[in-house]
C-alpha cells in the first residue's frame, strides 16, 4: 500500500500529516511576535490575512511588497507600517538587511511563486506560500532546494489541513470509525463570469484556470482524508464557454488509491461546487462545504455532526506555522505537500490532453 506516511518517508520527508495543533491554552507566549510581509496586495491578501494577522498570537504584519505605489499609504495608515518596511518587486532582496520582517508570505499569481518565494529564501526569511505551491513540479523542488539552502521553513498555504472541522476528517481517516475506504467523491467550483478578461486566473501563462486556482481543493481533500496517495489518474476538461476561457474551466478527475478505492473529483469556473464524502465499507461522512472560509460542517451516517469551527481559518493557520519556526519544529504542510500535488495536477493535464488515458502515478 502507497500511503501518505510512506511517500514521505520514502521520500526523506516530514510526515507533516502527523503533526497536530497543540490546543491554545497549552501554547507558550511569545516573547516576540514574528514578523510578517505580504508579497502581493490584492484581494485575499487585503480582505483575507491582514485582518486575519490582527487576530494572530504569534506573528503580526509588518511589512508588504507591493508594484502598485497608491496602495502604499492606504496600507500604511490602516495598519501602521513603517516606511522602512515597504517594498516592491525590484528591491525585494533588500529584505535580506531587515530584522523586522521574519516571513515572506508569497500571495501572487501561481505562475510567480518560484521567483518570489526564492527571493524571499535568498534573503533569509522564511517562506509561506499560498496554495497551489506552483504550476510546475520543477519549480516546486526548486522553491524547497531553496530554502533548504538557505536554511528556512517553506510552507505551503492549504488552510483546510488546519481547520479544526477538517482535522477530526484527517484524525478519522486514522481511526477508521466506519471501516474501510470504499469511494470518495470531492467538488469545489464557483461560477467565474470572466469580468474583463484582465484576472491571472483567466490566464494559461500566470497559472490559471479552475484546476489550479480550485481543483487542488479537492486533490488535497482526497488525500488527506484518506492518507494515502494515488496510484493512478484520468481526467478530462470541459469548456462551454471557450470565448471567456483559454484555461480549463471545468476539470473531472478520478484518482485510484490503493486496494482499489477511487475518488470521483471535480473542479469547476462554471458552477457552485462544495462537497467532500467518504463512504466506507460500514458508513459514510461528509463535508458540506468543506472549503469555505468559514462554516465547514458535516455529518455521518451515525447522526453525529460536525459543527462549524468559530474562529479565523487565516489566523489559526498562521499561528501554526508561525508556531512551527518558533519552537524548530516541522510545518504542518511544507512544500513536499504541494509538490506532491503539483505533480498530481501535471498528470492530470497530460490525461485530458490525451483523451482521457489512466496516467500512472507510481
Amino acid at each position: 500500500m502507497i500511503s501518505r506516511r510512506n511517500f514521505i518517508k520514502q521520500s526523506g520527508l516530514v510526515a507533516a500529516s502527523s503533526v497536530f495543533p497543540i490546543p491554545d491554552f497549552l501554547r507558550p507566549k511569545p516573547s516576540r511576535k514574528l514578523g510578517v510581509a505580504l508579497v502581493g496586495l490584492g484581494y485575499y491578501s487585503r480582505d483575507l490575512l491582514a485582518p486575519a494577522l490582527q487576530l494572530t498570537s504569534y506573528c503580526e504584519l509588518r511589512g508588504i511588497v507591493t508594484g502598485t505605489p497608491s496602495k502604499i499609504p492606504v496600507w500604511q495608515a490602516k495598519y501602521g507600517i513603517a516606511d522602512k518596511n515597504v517594498y516592491n518587486y525590484e528591491n525585494m532582496y533588500q529584505l535580506a538587511n531587515n530584522d523586522d520582517i521574519d516571513i515572506v508570505y508569497i500571495v501572487l499569481p501561481n505562475a510567480l511563486h518560484k521567483k518570489y518565494s526564492i527571493i524571499g529564501a535568498e534573503a533569509g526569511k522564511h517562506v509561506w506560500c499560498e496554495k497551489p505551491m506552483a504550476t510546475t513540479a520543477r519549480d516546486c523542488k526548486a522553491m524547497i532546494a531553496s530554502c533548504e539552502k538557505n536554511k528556512v521553513q517553506l510552507t505551503i498555504g492549504y488552510r483546510m489541513q488546519h481547520e479544526p472541522v477538517t482535522r477530526k476528517i484527517i484524525q478519522m481517516a486514522k481511526s477508521k470509525p466506519f471501516g474501510d475506504f470504499k469511494k470518495l467523491k470531492a467538488e469545489a467550483g464557483f461560477y467565474n463570469r470572466g469580468g474583463d478578461g484582465s484576472h491571472w486566473k483567466l490566464h494559461p501563462e500566470l497559472g490559471g484556470g479552475a484546476m489550479f486556482d480550485m481543483g487542488v481543493y479537492p486533490l488535497n481533500a482526497v488525500r488527506y482524508a484518506t492518507q494515502m496517495e494515488p496510484v493512478s489518474v484520468s481526467a478530462r476538461i470541459e469548456n462551454s464557454r471557450p470565448e471567456l476561457f483559454r484555461v480549463d474551466e471545468t476539470t473531472f478527475f478520478e484518482l485510484e488509491f490503493p486496494n482499489g478505492v477511487m475518488a470521483q473529483c471535480k473542479t469547476s469556473f462554471a458552477e457552485s461546487i462544495n462537497h467532500l464524502k467518504i463512504d466506507c465499507s460500514s458508513g459514510w461522512y461528509e463535508l458540506q462545504p468543506f472549503q469555505s472560509y468559514s462554516g465547514v460542517q458535516g455529518r455521518t451516517s451515525s447522526g453525529k455532526s460536525f459543527s462549524p469551527f468559530s474562529g479565523n481559518q487565516q489566523a489559526k493557520q498562521m499561528d501554526d506555522d508561525s508556531l512551527a519556526i518558533i519552537q524548530n519544529q516541522s510545518p504542518m504542510v511544507p512544500g513536499e505537500e504541494g509538490l506532491r500535488d503539483i505533480i498530481i495536477v501535471e498528470s492530470i493535464f497530460k490525461s485530458a490532453q490525451t483523451g482521457g488515458a489512466r496516467i500512472s502515478l507510481l
